[in-house]
């Protein structure tokens, strides 16, 4: 598992989302600030299941708003 967390899930989603990392900050909202739409999402969610050999349940990908929440989720992990 990475040491940042944040580095990877903002490396993840700029990549994903074709941006610029600096405009992927921990406050940003997934879909409304970086344009995400359900499919980038589940793209995302296959990419963080692979990368770190887990298994995320639908109830808990639901709460996934922000890069924060995708973080803190990955933190717990550890």
């Amino acid at each position: 598992m990475p040491d940042n967390i944040f580095e990877e899930v903002q490396s993840l989603l700029a990549r994903q989302l074709r941006l610029d990392p600096a405009q992927v900050q921990m406050e940003s909202q997934i879909k409304k600030d970086l344009g995400a739409d359900s499919l980038d999402i589940l793209q995302l969610l296959i990419r963080i299941e692979d990368d770190y050999g887990v298994t995320i349940p639908d109830e808990e990908l639901a709460t996934f708003n922000t890069v924060a929440d995708v973080v803190a989720y990955l933190e717990t992990l550890k």
